[in-house]
């Protein structure tokens, strides 16, 4: 499939990730407000290897995880897009949407906006039966998107997990 290279709303380009990007994005998920509801904000290695990992399923796919920027400015903002869930879940294999916005450009209804051109893109161009999103329960400005976009709760089994140490798992085999 021929990558959708990019997409426009009214106020936002959705487009292919330019090297010039780096900064601004590194910025942004190094930022421990943006990055709360994820494991922990990503250092500059780790941003730069997220955009390899989008290009690669642009390459693969023909679809991913669009670099937003504003028209008003050309300012760099953030990334909308739709990426094959990377798990197995009950609820896979799925397309999911998804989006991350630096916070000085939170409120505005850009995250809205972005996610419904990427629905549109999903189901018109690309003829997807399903679209997901999922976050924390926590999240409640995601979970506003989502339902402002007109998706629907459907709740998810409860995980549980488990961990072990080195330290436990020694004990266990000399126990």
């Amino acid at each position: 499939m021929e990558p959708i290279l990019q997409l426009e709303s009214a106020r936002l380009v959705l487009r292919q990730w330019r090297d010039s990007d780096l900064p601004e994005f590194a910025r942004m998920c190094a930022d421990p407000q943006v990055m709360r509801y994820f494991p922990a904000p990503l250092d500059r290695l780790e941003s730069a290897a997220l955009i390899g990992r989008i290009r690669g399923h642009f390459a693969e796919y023909g679809f991913g995880a669009w670099a937003l920027e504003r028209k008003d400015s050309g300012e760099f903002i953030g990334l909308t897009g739709l990426m094959n869930v990377g798990f197995d879940a009950d609820f896979t294999p799925a397309v999911e949407i998804g989006w991350r916005l630096a916070r000085e450009h939170w409120g505005l209804g850009f995250a809205s906006e972005a996610a419904w051109t990427a629905l549109r893109c999903g189901f018109d161009r690309l003829q997807l039966e399903e679209i997901v999103a999922f976050t924390t329960e926590a999240n409640l400005p995601s979970q506003k998107v989502m339902q402002a976009i007109g998706m629907h709760y459907d709740p998810l089994r409860h995980h549980v997990l488990y961990r072990i140490t080195r330290a436990q798992w020694l004990d266990t085999l000399h126990g």
